[in-house]
């Protein structure tokens, strides 16, 4: 089994639990569209159930592009799912516009009682690169050195040394001369889901871009789980890679969730050319870490579209991750 619709494709994915009951998001676009390069700017979110992250009920669709013009009246892309004290839900996610052709991208902020039908905090922007630290940021569409102004795929969290919350998202930052060294984790506190904070990037480099990133943490050490492609290595993180560059999701290692953060030694963590699985989410469960993500292109066809089915991740007594492969035969 894996988390598909035989009508949609399906990419992203963002997960929550709920008591004994799996959340699974992901962003989805009718296959009627004909070419699954176009899902980017035909998207929706969908919304589905699991008690063991194989079997899955699906609920439709949960949140769309505004109707009306708007800062998001174009996508909403990928996000996160938290949960306040008072026990309402809060879903962060991308949005962009059609006045600004999809090329800028902020992030938005809806809440829901049931995880199903959020409605937008006003008009649901919630964070811009504006402040005193947007001159750390490529706050302006770079037009010849990258496609678009990035500011997407928000992770949120409790602050885990204070009451407050954190927000990492996929970033770029000023003045990188190579645009593949110029890919950044960016990040924004909040004393209460609702106003935010825009801060320095936590993280600079390695890469044009570290797409859906996600923090957690494990016996005191911190992840920050990212995806990107071969083609946005930077030259020295192409040389320092086992193997050389691949299409898939590899992850930061730090001592605190604030950093300093740094790319994790070896071998990239999941990836392969061309790309087997994209934009992974490692999820706790009670047997333990799994990895979830979707399958791209992993024989070199046609784009596939769903998410596949977890598979294990172990940590290292040296603290590195690693992912055990079932479609690989036991050693």
């Amino acid at each position: 089994m894996v988390l598909a619709l035989n009508d949609k494709w399906i990419w992203d994915s963002w997960y929550v639990r709920d008591g004994d009951i799996w959340h699974g998001f992901f962003l989805q676009a009718d296959k009627a569209i004909g070419e699954p390069e176009l899902r980017h700017w035909n998207v929706t979110q969908g919304h589905a159930t699991s008690t063991d992250l194989v079997h899955w009920q699906h609920l439709g669709t949960c949140l769309e592009p505004a109707r009306e013009p708007a800062w998001d009246d174009y996508t909403t892309w990928t996000g996160s799912v938290v949960q306040d004290s008072d026990g309402l839900w809060h879903l962060f996610y991308t949005g962009c516009s059609h006045a600004e052709d999809g090329l800028t991208q902020r992030i938005g902020h809806a809440t829901s009682a049931d995880l199903h039908s959020w409605q937008r905090v006003g008009d649901g922007q919630c964070l811009d690169i504006v402040g005193s630290a947007a001159d750390r940021y490529e706050a302006d569409h770079a037009a010849g050195i990258w496609h678009h102004r990035a500011m997407r795929d928000p992770w949120v969290m409790r602050d885990p040394d204070g009451d407050g919350w954190l927000m990492y998202f996929t970033a770029r930052a000023a003045h990188i001369a190579e645009p593949n060294g110029g890919g950044a984790i960016g990040f924004a506190t909040s004393p209460d889901l609702h106003q935010w904070t825009l801060h320095r990037p936590v993280f600079v480099g390695g890469y044009g871009q570290l797409e859906v990133p996600q923090v957690f943490e494990v016996d005191g050490t911190w992840y920050c789980l990212f995806c990107t492609a071969a083609e946005h290595f930077s030259k020295q993180q192409a040389e320092a890679t086992p193997g050389g560059p691949v299409t898939g999701t590899h992850y930061l290692i730090a001592d605190n969730a604030r950093g300093p953060w740094r790319i994790a030694p070896g071998p990239f963590l999941d990836g392969a050319l061309p790309c087997r699985r994209y934009a992974a989410r490692i999820v706790f469960t009670d047997e333990g870490l799994v990895i979830l993500g979707f399958a791209d292109r992993p024989d070199g066809g046609a784009f596939v579209g769903h998410v596949m089915d977890p598979e294990p991740v172990i940590v290292g007594d040296d603290g590195l991750l690693t992912v055990v492969d079932k479609s690989k035969p036991a050693a």
